[in-house]
């Protein structure tokens, strides 16, 4: 009886899913810009990042390393992907120090932003909140920010700047 109902619970999600509102080419196409080999640079050290589309080219993955200078061995991956039920860009993000974070994505304009679902609390008890933004963009560079603000996103303080350049 038990795998009975655990077959009828598979069924019935499989059939929600096949009838989920399904994303445009268009949305699934506003991070086509970052699919590639790119070589990074930053004030202080130099990385790589392999970005890919997977699964049918519903997810984008990253693999990011800094390969030279101030985080060097510092590793980094995350997953995107676009949802139609709210309409905008996930992504989870962990790394090499145990870090994790989800972000919802943001467009404005030709700005592209991953920005932090939840707020962290500070060690003197304020909170912030973090954000990425992809800018600049052309076909073969692009910039990349990680931001902070403490005051709920009315200020940012730029935090890191990468600037992307598409590999040979």
């Amino acid at each position: 009886m038990k795998a009975i109902l655990s077959l009828t619970a598979l069924i019935l999600g499989m059939t929600s899913l096949a009838q989920a509102p399904q994303p445009s080419s268009e949305d699934l196409s506003k991070l086509d810009f970052w699919v590639g080999k790119w070589e990074l640079t930053w004030q202080g050290g130099k990385g790589t990042n392999l970005i890919e589309k997977k699964l049918n080219g519903r997810v984008i993955q990253e693999n990011f390393e800094a390969t030279e200078g101030n985080f060097k061995g510092y590793l980094g991956t995350s997953i995107s992907t676009f949802s139609p039920q709210d309409g905008k860009w996930h992504q989870a993000w962990a790394d090499s120090n145990g870090g994790y974070i989800d972000l919802v994505g943001i467009m404005e304009g030709d700005t592209r932003i991953f920005q932090m679902t939840s707020p962290r609390t500070l060690p003197n008890g304020n909170t912030s909140i973090s954000r990425m933004r992809f800018y600049n963009i052309t076909e073969d560079s692009f910039d990349w920010d990680w931001e902070a603000s403490t005051d709920g996103g009315e200020n940012w303080q730029l935090s890191w700047r990468i600037n992307y350049k598409r590999a040979e």
